[in-house]
């Protein structure tokens, strides 16, 4: 009798023992941003991983891996192993856009998983504080006149994008400054060193407030919360020019299905946090519903954006340089 129960004893602890070592995740996570620091992807993956970090019980490092309009850093995790520890925050440009522009050396699609989809945010059309210009049509009439510099976040960027996109509508004049981020673009927005960028609400809110540089409009259909201020494009005089920029975590091609499962749960469970909502909705975020944050909401977004933008892009002749 002492034998069996010794025996059960040792199964269950056995048993145990097993379940506790397939758990994920064993070691800390790397999120790797394809943009440079200081960024709008760049802010919301760090905030979005302090959070995950304490659900998932493991640290989690943000690695900065900028060019190619984000392709480089994408392509990195494309050729990480599929153990769930290496995953790319990625966005509209670097995840749908790219795919149109870039001749990539993987598929956005197939050699990606989904894992979960994040906040979204529009843009906002903002110059240097010294412009001559007060409103949107006078900002345009003024790209005209001078030798406007506007600044993006690489060649297919979001920024880059809109800012093609508003010339062909407004037939506003600009010569396209690419950099290394949305970070490094601000900061010589910011410095007098370029004219203007389309920017997301995420990092230019806090240098509106501060008066560091002027806004314009936002491509959003309503006026934001934290900035009722600032009109809508619609408001300003450029009608349904609307851009949200909505960004996801990808892991590589077959990662382990309770690694995705265990990511976005942490996802989900980060962004019912009413601390992390407040300081997301706080620089114009827009939070995804429950449903939408899971692996299959976010495929269904990006295949059905892709269809929606590559004709698009196509047609208006946007590509690298």
């Amino acid at each position: 009798m002492k034998r069996q129960l010794l025996a059960i004893a040792v199964a269950v602890w056995s048993s145990v023992s097993l379940a506790k070592a397939s758990e994920y995740p064993h070691h800390s996570i790397t999120f790797v941003v394809p943009f440079a620091a200081g960024g709008p992807l760049d802010t919301l993956a760090r905030i979005m991983a302090e959070r995950m970090s304490r659900s998932l019980g493991q640290s989690i490092v943000i690695e900065n891996v900028a060019g190619a309009g984000g392709g480089v850093g994408v392509e990195r995790v494309v050729h990480s192993p599929p153990d769930g520890y290496t995953i790319s925050v990625g966005n509209w440009s670097t995840h749908v856009l790219n795919g149109a522009i870039y001749t990539l050396r993987y598929d956005l699609v197939s050699d990606l998983e989904p894992v979960a989809l994040l906040p979204s945010a529009p843009q906002i059309i903002v110059a240097r504080k010294g412009i001559e210009a007060t409103t949107l049509p006078e900002l345009i009439a003024w790209t005209k006149a001078h030798q406007a510099t506007l600044g993006t976040a690489g060649v297919g960027s979001a920024g880059h994008v809109s800012a093609v996109l508003f010339e062909k509508r407004t037939g506003a004049h600009v010569t396209l400054v690419h950099y290394r981020g949305g970070g490094p673009a601000m900061t010589d927005l910011i410095g007098g060193h370029i004219d203007l960028m389309f920017d997301q609400s995420t990092t230019c809110l806090p240098q509106i407030k501060q008066g560091t540089v002027r806004a314009f409009a936002a491509t959003s259909e309503a006026r934001l919360s934290p900035a009722p201020e600032i009109p809508t494009t619609d408001e300003a005089g450029l009608s349904d020019f609307h851009v949200a920029v909505w960004s996801g975590l990808w892991a590589p091609k077959g990662t382990p299905s309770d690694a995705i499962r265990a990511l976005s749960a942490a996802t989900r469970e980060s962004l019912s946090d009413p601390a992390i909502r407040e300081r997301l909705e706080n620089v114009g975020l827009t939070l995804p519903s429950p449903e939408q944050v899971s692996p299959e909401g976010l495929a269904e977004l990006q295949k059905a954006e892709i269809a929606t933008w590559w004709p698009i892009l196509k047609a208006a002749n946007v590509r690298s340089e």
